[in-house]
């Protein structure tokens, strides 16, 4: 029997790290909860990550720079941005750079779970074509 698809949720507040990981699981998939990109990137489970999830505004690297990093080392997992702190700018160039989503706090768990549907078929479409 497969593993459940691997979502990675990184955000440093712990309150919505933990609501979010409540929401995913309850929907069948496994979550791993990280308090910062470099906790994220340091993982053991960093390469089996079929969607991240990180909010924007983060000490040290940003949710953005995160999304960056990660294509810039040749990793396409498809990514959800969440903010606090919505910028028009922002949010423009990330969804330029191919986020697929950019939410604000509080998020609407309904849109945020169409959102991952949508990161996940993303994913699973650019596995198929590799």
């Amino acid at each position: 029997m497969p593993k459940p698809t691997l979502v990675a949720v990184v955000e440093d507040d712990r309150f919505f790290r933990g609501s979010m990981r409540r929401l995913i699981r309850s929907r069948g998939y496994r979550v791993e909860a990280f308090p910062s990109a470099a906790d994220f990137l340091a993982s053991p489970h960093f390469s089996e990550t079929a969607c991240v999830i990180a909010d924007v505004q983060m000490p040290g690297m940003t949710g953005p720079d995160l999304y960056r990093h990660l294509l810039a080392s040749g990793h396409q997992i498809p990514t959800i941005l969440v903010t606090a702190y919505a910028d028009d700018q922002v949010r423009a160039r990330a969804l330029k750079d191919g986020v697929v989503c950019y939410l604000p706090k509080p998020v609407d768990e309904e849109l945020l779970l169409k959102c991952l549907d949508a990161a996940l078929r993303f994913g699973a479409s650019t596995r198929n074509t590799s």
